[in-house]
């Protein structure tokens, strides 16, 4: 029985690699514009980080968190964590991180939420969607490097996509939750005052499942800042480049400097965008 069961392979390596060769082959136009896409983002967002001076992008974070959580505790920490890392010297490496979460923050959202609202409305897609979402999460991340590298070289386009992929699911599983925990009695009065559909989905489902859809914001934000350091396995630019080279080094300063500054950066985001507990 064990000789029958290990004598035949399923082919499961074989059959992605023959995929991967499929779609390399094929689909070589669409992976083009795509990577075009992806780096034509990346290069905006990071022109609108790196051409002010440091100081005023400082200013521009504490104001945007001042607006969004309306305490000056939370505002004042910002720009003393966003000082703290301009006294370390990684502030161009911080910009070009962020400018990878952010740029993963755009990808995602506009992906997530349309799907997760979709699978709200429909119960059969989010049963066919809960295996797929499973596997981008639990899959090594690691393996997503293979496909970013086969697909779009080495540079800051690879860390992007192997950054969506992980993260995706995040948005796309709260979206599905808030939307489809909205209360039933606020849904039957807006249908018996005769609101439409999309209505009922801009003015009901949608502010209902605000806080869920903010905090896929915050997992995708920070998902993909978890993502920093492998992202520079394959050249991304970033926090993750001094992190890589200190293991490479076994540099213990170098190692820990970079590490306490991506935990300044997390707690940074965190802290900004949590706009549950704004008083």
């Amino acid at each position: 029985m064990l000789d029958l069961l290990t004598g035949y392979k399923i082919p499961v390596g074989e059959t992605a690699e023959t995929i991967f060769d499929w779609v390399r082959a094929n689909l070589g136009a669409a992976l083009d514009a795509l990577s075009w896409l992806m780096e034509t983002l990346i290069d905006a967002i990071l022109w609108v980080l790196e051409t002010p001076h440091p100081f005023v992008v400082i200013a521009a974070f504490v104001a945007l968190t001042f607006a969004l959580q309306r305490n000056w505790k939370v505002a004042a920490f910002v720009g003393v964590g966003f000082l703290f890392i301009l006294n370390q010297g990684y502030w161009d490496e911080t910009l070009e991180s962020l400018t990878l979460v952010l740029s993963a923050c755009v990808v995602c959202m506009a992906v997530g939420v349309p799907i997760g609202i979709a699978a709200a409305h429909r119960p059969r897609l989010y049963t066919a969607l809960r295996p797929v979402l499973d596997l981008m999460q639990t899959l090594p991340t690691f393996v997503y490097l293979i496909p970013a590298i086969v697909f779009f070289g080495i540079g800051m386009v690879p860390g992007l996509i192997a950054t969506v992929i992980f993260v995706v699911p995040a948005p796309i599983r709260l979206t599905y939750l808030g939307v489809s925990s909205t209360p039933q009695a606020l849904l039957e009065a807006a249908r018996a005052f005769g609101a439409t559909p999309r209505q009922v989905l801009w003015k009901v489902e949608l502010p209902s499942a605000f806080p869920q859809i903010m905090a896929g914001l915050n997992q995708t934000i920070m998902l993909s800042l978890s993502m920093v350091v492998i992202a520079a396995l394959v050249g991304a630019d970033g926090l993750g480049v001094p992190v890589v080279r200190a293991l490479n080094q076994v540099n213990t300063a170098l190692g820990f400097e970079s590490g306490f500054v991506i935990v300044v950066v997390a707690i940074m985001l965190d802290r900004m965008l949590n706009v549950g507990a704004r008083k």
